[in-house]
């Protein structure tokens, strides 16, 4: 009986364990970039363009364009997320990104038709 016992003790503390580390696991992560930009239409473009190398570099993320409307005076910003599952993902991404010459042309393409007002990196609670 005391060897049973024991043995439920063990598989419920293992288990709870295994859920903590599940939710923690499950956490996302959101990149945010506030941007200002003359020529919407091409920023957007452009952004396709980025979405196709991070395709090719095997990077999952789920990338959005959003403009500010009910903002006071940020109405009319141009606003990018990115959805990462985790932060080690983020991570990953950054690692991938940061060692790509195309990516880092691109980026440098980017430059010269926006601004960025902030870049934030949220976590899910």
């Amino acid at each position: 009986m005391l060897k049973s016992i024991a043995s439920l003790a063990l598989m419920v503390a293992l288990g709870v364990g295994a859920s903590n580390s599940a939710l923690a696991q499950g956490k996302g992560y959101l990149r945010v970039l506030v941007v200002s930009t003359e020529d919407v239409s091409r920023y957007v473009h452009e952004l396709d363009n980025g979405k196709r190398i991070l395709q090719r570099l095997g990077i999952s993320v789920q990338t959005r364009v959003w403009r500010a409307t009910f903002a006071g005076p940020e109405a009319g910003s141009v606003v990018v997320t990115q959805q990462f599952d985790s932060f080690a993902a983020f991570a990953d991404a950054a690692k991938k990104t940061g060692a790509d010459a195309e990516y880092s042309q691109w980026i440098m393409s980017l430059d010269k038709i926006r601004k960025i007002a902030s870049d934030s990196l949220y976590q899910e609670l």
